[in-house]
């Protein structure tokens, strides 16, 4: 399994990594720019918080290292890893229906709430990292 030892970095394909669910304690990084936009990473072995410009973009308890995070008006995808099973909270437009698929798997039709958090679980427990899709009914 791997971690991000930077906390956040940026990936040849242009999107993002974050997160290192092995630190005991908790770290973050302010102010890292990326494709005109400053991210926020806070991050350890309970907890993995993203938040872009101000605003919230990723959660997860316990905390998680995410790969390849790619994000548009109407989907989001990852892949994410972590030493137990995590639950997962995003931020997406709000009250609105999302399709989530997790591994190839159909995790049904989501609604997020008025402030556009969707969350859901994802079987992690220490294996190989775990595929998460959402796209916009």
């Amino acid at each position: 399994m791997a971690v991000v030892k930077e906390l956040i970095r940026t990936e040849e394909s242009g999107n993002i990594s974050f997160g290192n669910y092995e630190l005991d304690q908790k770290s973050k990084v302010s102010d890292y720019q990326h494709q005109g936009d400053v991210y926020k990473v806070k991050t350890y072995r309970e907890i993995t918080k993203l938040e872009r410009n101000g605003m919230f973009v990723y959660e997860s308890v316990p905390g998680t290292a995410v790969f390849e995070l790619e994000q548009d008006g109407s989907s989001m995808s990852f892949r994410v890893e972590g030493g137990e099973d995590a639950q997962i909270t995003v931020g997406m437009e709000a009250d609105c229906k999302y399709d989530v698929v997790i591994n190839g798997a159909d995790a049904g039709t989501m609604k997020t709430n008025l402030g556009g958090k969707l969350s859901f679980s994802a079987e992690l427990g220490g294996q190989d990292s775990v595929e998460v899709k959402i796209r916009k009914c």
